[in-house]
């Protein structure tokens, strides 16, 4: 079958499938990390070093046919205030008071047109938000440095600035998040506007993303912007991708709005069936009435970071650390651990949100910042790599690879690697270097979790029937009407009956599949759990 022909087939089989769409889709590892001053000084070296670092990890990703188009690269850092104001002065205004400033980086459709009504939709809702709209700054970029399907599938870039008034801080970060909502809606609910042609990558008035479909030596040159001296930060977050449950897009790159993610959800479809079952009960001081105008949290054709982004935003938005937030969403394995034996006020923490939030569990090496804090964790698997730098000259370099960043030994402080579950930081603000405990012990100090799990309703254990309940005839005819096999019976009721367990014995499973057996089957034989799509160290367990 010829190349045209089998991907006729491929869209064919796509078009006609009405469940979710990555499951008929492609479907490894990305490369990411972080370079911060410890200090908070701004300069435009992070930025050089951060695109120096982010050309490391070219093999980490993939490139298209044209062998230039990427599958994505990005950065995030601070708003670089000293660029955007010599572009106020050349629009002959003074720039407000940084803190009272938001940035929308946007991509556009690149039909005029079109453009000019997702741009009314955005300004009509920042006036609805009572933000002043004070211009759309056109980014200067270089498309032909970009491969031919990249160039194709180029979206039209520009910033959106804002003047918000009296509001600062995360009281301005809420109503941006909220108008960036509400704009996201009303756009998708426009047939003029497809989705995917509109997206913001980031909107805020502590961080931007700048990212496309590009390789990482790309990025640097086609925007402009991260080559000019005047473009300073304090910290930037980079990422190569490497695409696995969705195909390669412009706003698919990473950095996401808070995170960079290297791996895989495993247990996403679940999270995300979790996730959108919970909206209906969601509530916050912060939000009110106004929750509604949050939803959808999730959307179940994005990809799993771009999901795993927009909870961990609800978290941060809603008042919480982007520490807690992944703690929460990623948690260490903390039972029986050795290491927190004399600290149950940390067991309490996880113990309390099992019950709330289930583990975005990985292969997982997140890399994160709300621009007051920028970190990295990795999940409780450890399947990641995450190796990290700390130099005399208060420099904190995180990274998927090491030696990333060239850093004479004599400058070289510490230098390690992150071992299952652990996280490391940086606070902006107070200038600490935030450790694996120190992390721990401050997000388990900030609730009286183990009062929490006290109040807790038990139900006790109930002692066993001291005789049958059911005659033996009578209860053979109810279990084959549920479907019930002596197999079923001796190895999986059983065990769980007698050690509280659910039942565990090696695969290998040769009978038919329910849907093609001429057998009859119970309904739950039709459904299979899915497996990891993707390659990773295996996990050896020992047999017994």
């Amino acid at each position: 079958m010829g190349k045209e022909s089998l991907n006729t087939r491929i869209n064919q089989s796509k078009a006609g499938f009405s469940g979710q769409r990555w499951l008929v889709e492609e479907r490894d590892a990305c490369g990411v990390g972080f370079i911060a001053n410890q200090q908070g000084e701004a300069n435009h070296a992070i930025i050089s070093k951060a695109l120096s670092a982010l050309g490391c990890l070219e093999h980490r990703g993939a490139c298209s046919a044209d062998q230039d188009s990427g599958d994505g690269a990005g950065l995030m850092t601070a708003i670089p205030w000293e660029l955007f104001g010599h572009w106020f002065q050349e629009q002959g205004m003074q720039l407000p008071p940084a803190e009272q400033v938001g940035v929308g980086m946007v991509f556009l459709p690149t039909d005029p047109t079109v453009a000019t009504i997702a741009r009314e939709i955005v300004e009509r809702v920042l006036a609805e938000e009572e933000l002043t709209l004070i211009g759309w700054r056109e980014v200067p970029v270089r498309p032909d440095s970009l491969g031919v399907q990249a160039r194709e599938n180029q979206p039209q870039i520009e910033q959106v600035l804002i003047h918000a008034g009296t509001l600062q801080g995360d009281e301005l970060e809420r109503r941006l998040y909220l108008a960036r909502k509400r704009i996201e809606r009303q756009v998708g609910s426009r047939d003029e506007v497809r989705g995917e042609e509109f997206y913001i990558c980031s909107f805020s008035s502590r961080t931007i993303v700048y990212k496309g479909m590009v390789r990482s030596a790309v990025l640097g040159h086609f925007y402009l912007d991260l080559q000019n001296p005047e473009y300073t930060s304090s910290f930037a977050v980079y990422h190569r991708r490497f695409s696995t449950n969705t195909m390669p897009k412009w706003p698919l790159a990473q950095p996401m709005r808070f995170l960079g993610h290297n791996g895989e959800i495993n247990t996403l479809l679940g999270n995300v069936n979790w996730m959108m079952a919970r909206e209906a009960s969601l509530t916050h001081p912060n939000w009110g009435e106004r929750i509604e105008d949050l939803k959808p949290i999730v959307i179940p054709e994005n990809s799993d970071s771009a999901t795993l982004d927009n909870v961990m935003e609800l978290l941060v938005q809603s008042g919480r650390s982007p520490l807690e937030a992944l703690r929460i969403m990623i948690p260490e394995a903390y039972q029986n651990h050795p290491e927190l034996a004399e600290h149950p006020e940390v067991v309490d923490f996880y113990e309390y949100y099992s019950g709330i939030q289930e583990p975005w569990d990985g292969p997982a090496f997140v890399v994160f910042s709300d621009g007051k804090k920028v970190g990295a964790t990795l999940d409780r698997n450890g399947l990641r790599p995450a190796r990290y730098t700390l130099t005399c000259n208060g420099l904190i370099i995180v990274a998927s690879e090491a030696g990333v960043i060239e850093i004479p030994e004599s400058d070289i402080l510490e230098k390690g690697r992150l071992s299952p579950g652990q996280m490391i930081g940086v606070d902006l603000e107070t200038h600490e270097i935030l450790r694996n405990w120190d992390i721990r012990q401050q997000v388990a100090s900030l609730e009286p979790y183990g009062q929490w799990l006290q109040e807790r309703q038990h139900l006790e254990p109930q002692a066993f029937a001291a005789e049958a309940q059911m005659d033996k005839q009578v209860f053979l005819q109810h279990q084959i009407a549920f479907g019930y096999g002596s197999e079923d019976v001796d190895m999986v009721i059983e065990p769980m009956v007698l050690e509280g367990k659910e039942a565990t014995f090696c695969m290998g499973d040769d009978i038919p599949l329910a849907v093609l057996s001429d057998k009859p089957h119970v309904l739950y034989d039709y459904f299979k759990q899915r497996f990891a799509q993707v390659t990773n160290p295996p996990i050896l367990w020992r047999c017994s």
